[in-house]
């Protein structure tokens, strides 16, 4: 016996397969968007190109300095404040320069063009999180549509055989109690869309954030290639971002060991006296380092000691990584094997379940409600296979978009 409700059935079934409407965003063009749109990128872009600004004058000399002045001027007597009357008044102009030398301006720009890596990488980790959030925003929109879609399906079954079951009741071909079986059943069912409706549109917020627009329709995702460990762990932020804090710190222990050796200052200056011959002054001031162990030992050794911090903080970081690494490999195996188990042991017996009990149905040998119940069962089942489904995906996410790719290169 065939019943109209499986005709209906399958029309929606069809439409849910097949949904009229513009073409589904694909995941590389919300990375695109992403990355276009991504704040935080513009943000470190600034700041790479603020460290490359100043690298740039790293290895200038400091400005001269213009000195003006009147020596030996009379305050008191008939002279006083007069510029021409005493022979030992002089006006005097002057230029001073301080003058670093090339190891020293060597030094400098090393220091700044280890700034302005850190500031790259700093950048590229910016996109690289970015990317990262917009694929994962991207897998919990679409498995949460994909659960919505097999729930929606559910709901029709049910409103189908709630209707089908109040018909024969009419015929008296069925009781009071499979009726009320069946409202109840619907009305789980309803909830249950109502639930992931109200979760498909928080994904689908959280994935705007991202991409800055709506979404109604998402390609499905290829399957992820799994990187290397070497790969993985070389291209970890953090582990990239302290290999760049080591090399700061190290340009500044640099620069510090140069300051050691104090820059002289250069002077010269003209004098001009009234009746007299007009002056030259030549000198050069170096400052004496009267306790070099004392401050400027000390200064580098601060550098030093930062630098080996970073280089500390980068082993712990590559065994962090490494350790993220294992979990996650270990988790994609692990689902893997999940999702092989459940579909053979669990998915099979539960299609062969609804199968069938709709044959036992359609030659009148049982009743609306264990249909409802085996096909309510399956959907359960495929539920579940998706959430597993998205976990593994969310998984090997992880593994191809939280490295930074390139490394520190």
């Amino acid at each position: 016996m065939f019943h109209p409700l499986f005709g209906a059935t399958a029309l929606v079934a069809a439409l849910l397969a097949h949904p009229a409407s513009a073409a589904p965003l694909t995941l590389q063009a919300a990375l695109d968007r992403a990355t276009e749109r991504s704040e935080a990128a513009r943000a470190a872009r600034a700041g790479a190109m603020s460290a490359s600004e100043a690298a740039q004058a790293a290895t200038q000399l400091p400005d001269p300095t213009l000195r003006v002045g009147i020596e030996n001027l009379p305050v008191t007597g008939s002279d006083r404040f007069s510029t021409t009357r005493d022979s030992m008044t002089m006006k005097r102009i002057g230029l001073s320069q301080e003058w670093l030398s090339r190891d020293k301006r060597d030094a400098r720009k090393t220091a700044a063009d280890a700034v302005v890596g850190k500031e790259a990488v700093q950048a590229r980790i910016a996109v690289a999180d970015a990317r990262l959030q917009t694929v994962l925003a991207y897998l919990d929109a679409f498995y949460v549509g994909q659960a919505l879609q097999l729930t929606t399906l559910m709901e029709h079954h049910a409103h189908e055989e709630y209707e089908a079951a109040r018909a024969r009741l009419a015929s008296a071909n069925a009781g009071g109690e499979e009726v009320l079986k069946l409202a109840a059943a619907r009305g789980m069912s309803e909830d249950e869309a109502a639930e992931l409706r109200q979760q498909q549109a928080t994904a689908r917020v959280a994935l705007e954030r991202w991409i800055g627009m709506p979404v109604e329709d998402l390609d499905p995702v290829a399957a992820l290639p799994t990187p290397s460990e070497s790969e993985y762990v070389a291209g970890d932020p953090m582990v990239v971002s302290l290999q760049r804090e080591i090399d700061v710190a190290r340009g500044a222990a640099a620069v510090a060991a140069a300051n050691r050796r104090p820059n002289w200052t250069w002077e010269v200056s003209y004098g001009q006296r009234t009746g007299y011959s007009d002056m030259v002054t030549v000198g050069v001031s170096i400052p004496l380092p009267v306790a070099p162990a004392a401050r400027q030992d000390r200064e580098t050794g601060s550098k030093l000691a930062l630098a080996s911090k970073a280089e500390a903080d980068l082993a712990e970081a590559t065994r962090s990584a490494t350790a993220d690494y294992l979990a996650l490999v270990s988790d994609v195996q692990r689902l893997q094997e999940r999702i092989g188990r459940y579909r053979s042991s669990v998915l099979v017996p539960a299609q062969q379940r609804t199968a069938a009990a709709t044959a036992a149905y359609r030659s009148n040998q049982t009743s609306l409600t264990v249909l409802f119940e085996a096909r309510h069962a399956e959907v359960d089942v495929q539920r579940k296979l998706l959430a597993l489904q998205r976990d593994l995906a969310k998984r090997q996410a992880q593994l191809v978009y939280r490295p930074i790719p390139g490394g520190a290169l």
